[in-house]
């Protein structure tokens, strides 16, 4: 089999296909211990809700339903709910994605991509605070998805109605040194995992 080429000498649609891959076979192996699952999901509840109490007040805060190995912001969505905080949870449409009313026990439906999301009854809303899933992360706030641009482009047009709080909820393994960013990334503000919170200067 022929040698892979150097990450520097790929295009930055290629290297962020290979470090996707990579960081999400490293989120594999971490989420097979469910356990150590659940700790996380914890750790970063408490993460978040300690380290950035002024973000969670005042304005809805839309969460997702976790797929595959994602890590699970279900514990802070419920600590959220039970602080009073305004919940809501993405769906995927012909118009991309948007975001419904939701707590937790309420009804959900196949909402794309695997997920599950609020039925089209629940109210439409433009969240203050996202909880974005990723694949890998850096320092800087750049994030790898799943490579839809689901993300980056809700980001877009909700912030520029009003100004938006964007936190990466992730497991430490997958951090990485540098994602090669592009005109249409839309850095994070803050990134939580189990053992760190990182706010991004901007």
């Amino acid at each position: 089999m022929a040698d892979l080429p150097n990450i520097a000498a790929l295009v930055p649609a290629e290297q962020k296909a290979r470090l996707r891959r990579e960081a999400l076979a490293r989120r594999d192996l971490f989420a097979a211990d469910l356990k150590r699952v659940q700790a996380a999901a914890a750790s970063v509840s408490d993460r978040v809700i300690s380290d950035y109490p002024a973000m969670l007040r005042g304005g809805i805060v839309a969460g997702y339903w976790p797929i595959r190995s994602e890590l699970d912001p279900r514990p802070l969505m419920a600590a959220l709910d039970e602080r009073a905080v305004p919940l809501a949870l993405p769906v995927i449409t012909p118009d991309g994605l948007v975001f419904r009313r939701w707590r937790p026990g309420l009804p959900l439906i196949d909402a794309g991509f695997g997920t599950q999301g609020p039925p089209p009854e629940a109210p439409e809303v433009d969240p203050d605070v996202l909880l974005v899933p990723l694949s890998a992360f850096d320092r800087r706030g750049n994030r790898l998805g799943y490579g839809q641009g689901n993300y980056d482009k809700a980001i877009s047009r909700l912030s520029a109605k009003r100004p938006l709080i964007t936190i990466g909820v992730a497991f430490d393994v997958q951090e990485i040194g540098e994602i090669p960013a592009e005109p249409h990334d839309r850095p994070l503000d803050a990134i939580v995992t189990q053992v760190q919170s990182i706010t991004i200067t901007k």
